[in-house]
């Protein structure tokens, strides 16, 4: 008789790809496929972009979940991207980590707001995360990608956590643009250290590449917290960092910056 094996745990897998292109002046789906875990809503546009929510229904990532999604506006076209609700990176079983990747592309003249709202990354969490960008020289866009350490509120503090998180952002086919996070370990001693954190659990990252997107630098200035700096890398690609003790103070800092660049209203689920 053959010894009976023990079930394997259950693992998310989602996987979205949406196009989009401009009729009559407005943004309208092209081609779309959803599966598993991963749903995409459209709330009524708002403006002549089209707005997209993306939706995890298994209610987060943990070790082994696998989640995919592709985006891409074609010329003239204008998306405008968010999720729900904050992204829960839960602990994980010692083996693989969940695996999330994301790519973009924007057309001559399109435009994007990759605007997806939090990752909370708890103790013990395991994460590989990419996010590959591929635009025209005369498209824009605007992304953020903010980063929790646990719940300050709910007193957490992460002290073991493997994250690797990537970001490639390529203009006219050049890299324009390249980060690399990877923390193992104690995160909450690693975010301690001053030139690292100095003690804050939230941190985010924003990238505006637009025409002439350096005419905003000294806007951005006045708007940024003290604990917020921002570079031109060209005359048209800004790349700004902030840190903030919590979400809640993070989501008050990038909100009017958001506002700024993105010419008009934030999604919904972005309300305070």
């Amino acid at each position: 008789m053959t010894e009976a094996r023990a079930p394997g745990a259950q693992r998310a897998r989602g996987r979205t790809l949406l196009t989009a292109r401009s009729r009559d002046g407005q943004t309208v789906l092209d081609d779309l496929h959803q599966s598993g875990a991963s749903r995409l809503l459209f709330p009524r546009p708002a403006t002549q972009a089209l707005p997209v929510v993306w939706l995890n229904t298994s209610g987060g990532v943990t070790g082994g979940d696998r989640f995919s999604a592709g985006f891409a506006a074609g010329t003239g076209a204008h998306l405008s991207l968010t999720s729900q609700a904050a992204e829960r990176i839960y602990r994980a079983l010692p083996g693989l980590p969940g695996q999330v990747s994301t790519t973009l592309d924007i057309g001559p003249g399109a435009r994007i707001d990759w605007l997806p709202q939090e990752t909370i990354l708890f103790d013990h969490a395991a994460l590989d995360r990419s996010l590959r960008i591929d635009m025209a020289e005369n498209a824009t866009l605007l992304a953020v990608e903010t980063l929790i350490f646990g719940r300050a509120a709910m007193g957490e503090t992460v002290r073991q956590l493997t994250l690797r998180d990537r970001i490639d952002l390529r203009i006219g086919g050049r890299l324009a643009f390249a980060d690399r996070l990877h923390l193992d370990g104690d995160a909450d001693a690693i975010l301690s250290r001053r030139f690292v954190a100095d003690g804050c659990g939230a941190v985010a990252l924003v990238i505006f590449a637009a025409p002439g997107a350096k005419a905003h630098l000294d806007m951005l200035r006045a708007l940024l917290p003290d604990t917020g700096g921002v570079s031109a890398l060209t005359e048209d690609l800004l790349v700004m960092r902030l840190t903030a003790p919590d979400s809640f103070d993070m989501r008050r800092a990038l909100t009017p910056i958001l506002r700024h660049l993105s010419g008009g209203g934030l999604p919904r689920p972005w309300m305070l």
